[in-house]
């Protein structure tokens, strides 16, 4: 099998090590030519785009593995009018971003921001975790996960859940409590963001919906910054109403001056959510263990269905 690697060179150098590298070589014959490659292996940072005019120079293509998480800036009609597969690696990136989250979650429920500046406070007025109502927006992969880390913790939580695709029955499953957007954000102290980059989820979290969280809840967004009216937020914490623990915003990065930088009840961090440094070897390890499904006849793992992708990331 012929395999084209299409991602960025420094990208390539932690996602595929060398022993991963050697293992898909064992497999393979990597190529530098499209017209001759029969799997795309491609990450962030890819060059191509599978449309028809790429395609049309791609006769031997049949599969595309992605190391990286949503394959909307790879993929197009075409790829499945070909009758390509594709599989993504999303929900390998989606580990680190759950841990992520479930950590900052914890910060958020002891108010760690706020004690942080307050110096020693009293006992008694303290926060914990226990009763601390968490809202979650969105049951993707990452919001699931980050749902099974906080029941399994055991830390007395009380989970709500918004997802406008997912029933009641499977909410109980999950063991959530499902509610309109609204009624979510006026119950919750700490409203965690998981829902895809949409038309319809632009500005999801609007002013209107900022101003029903309670005072003194706190905002946390690892999955994109859009969802969010970035300068509502900005005037809600800038009051000191709300917290927020921002790994991605809307631009990205923000512009210096930006009113959210240096707020002390804000932290800001470099969208390194996801798989960072030594946790990318998972996607190329994912990667490499579907090529050899793929050389076996087996079913790809990540594999990723078009009439799916209108509501993924």
């Amino acid at each position: 099998m012929r395999v084209l690697v299409d991602m960025a060179q420094e990208v390539a150098a932690v996602v595929l090590p060398p022993e991963l590298r050697a293992r898909l070589e064992e497999l393979t014959t990597l190529t530098t030519s499209l017209t001759d490659a029969e799997l795309l292996l491609s990450g962030w940072g890819h060059t191509l785009v599978l449309d028809r005019p790429t395609l049309a120079g791609a006769p031997a293509l049949r599969a595309v593995v992605h190391t990286g998480g949503s394959v909307k800036g790879l993929v197009t009609n075409a790829t499945w009018e070909r009758g390509l597969l594709v599989s993504t690696a999303a929900g390998i990136n989606a580990g680190p971003v759950a841990d992520y989250t479930v950590a900052v979650i914890l910060l958020a429920a002891k108010k760690a921001l706020s004690a942080a500046l307050g110096g020693w406070p009293e006992f008694a007025a303290r926060q914990g975790t226990d009763g601390t109502v968490i809202g979650v927006v969105g049951a993707s992969r990452v919001g699931r996960k980050v749902i099974a880390r906080l029941l399994a913790a055991e830390s007395g939580y009380r989970l709500l859940l918004y997802d406008p695709y997912v029933p009641a029955a499977e909410a109980e499953q999950l063991g959530v409590h499902l509610l309109d957007l609204d009624s979510l954000c006026r119950q919750c102290r700490v409203l965690t963001l998981h829902a895809p980059e949409l038309p319809a989820t632009r500005g999801l979290l609007s002013a209107r919906r900022l101003a029903l969280l309670p005072d003194g809840a706190t905002v946390i967004n690892t999955a994109r910054g859009s969802l969010i009216d970035t300068e509502a937020l900005a005037r809600e914490c800038a009051s000191g109403r709300l917290d927020a623990f921002l790994d991605v915003t809307d631009p990205e990065p923000l512009p210096p001056g930006h009113p959210l930088l240096g707020l002390p009840n804000v932290l800001l961090t470099p969208h390194i959510a996801g798989a960072q440094g030594s946790e990318a070897r998972r996607l190329g390890l994912f990667a490499v263990r579907e090529v050899e499904r793929l050389a076996r006849g087996e079913r790809l793992r990540g594999l990723v269905q078009w009439k799916e992708m209108h509501r993924m990331a």
